[in-house]
């Protein structure tokens, strides 16, 4: 166990309720509306209450302005929807991603400000920060739901996870940022602990513009 994660065990905190309504959960919802600190995830009548700490937020933003200067060079259009909770009663699913992104399903979705999971697509992509080990997997919610790519950060590693036949098969590329493999990934989130935030980002763009470059050359040959 890393020193970060030894030190996330004991601040971060995990409450499993195993048969827990609908009703209730869509009651704890509305009592805690600006939990920004506290994520709920419900299956089928299991509900798992998690307090995020500092250990858990910085990789997980450090995956999203990692997302952000992907989608700046690439010129790709986004929305970005952070925590947003997602739930679909008729398949008692619902969850609140650390961070999640509308890519390829933009257009769906453009000008909303409401996502209704039983009319709209779910989001494209989603990061999943595990600095302990969640006693609710997540993978089958997003699953049901339709949760095309799934960014994990675990023990130390990010993996890449695409839905594929209704599961989930681990990937060395990302599906939404090709370009991007999963190693690398995880090489520029060890770097942004030891570097300071402008020197990371020059980098990550340095890198995408050599990477793409690199790519253009490739196809033309």
């Amino acid at each position: 166990m890393s020193a970060i994660t030894a030190v996330a065990a004991v601040v971060e905190r995990v409450v499993v309720l195993p048969t827990v309504s609908w009703e209730t959960y869509e009651r704890l919802l509305a009592e805690n509306p600006d939990s920004c600190g506290t994520r709920f995830f419900f299956d089928n009548g299991a509900l798992e209450i998690m307090t995020v700490s500092a250990f858990h937020e910085e990789p997980n933003r450090t995956l999203s302005q990692l997302i952000e200067i992907l989608a700046l060079e690439l010129e790709i259009d986004l929305r970005r929807f952070g925590s947003t909770t997602f739930k679909r009663a008729d398949l008692q699913k619902g969850f609140e991603p650390d961070s999640c992104f509308y890519i390829r399903n933009l257009e769906t979705i453009e000008g909303k400000r409401n996502i209704d999971l039983t009319t709209d697509p779910a989001p494209d992509l989603v990061i999943e920060i595990d600095i302990t080990s969640p006693s609710l997997d997540r993978f089958p919610i997003f699953a049901a739901v339709g949760v095309t790519e799934v960014w994990r950060y675990f023990e130390e590693r990010v993996s890449f996870h695409i839905l594929e036949d209704g599961k989930y098969r681990e990937a060395t590329h990302s599906l939404s940022f090709p370009i991007l493999t999963a190693e690398a990934a995880t090489q520029f989130l060890k770097d942004s602990f030891e570097l300071r935030s402008t020197e990371w980002s020059r980098r990550v763009r340095k890198w995408i513009r050599e990477e793409n470059a690199e790519r253009g050359t490739s196809n033309a040959e």
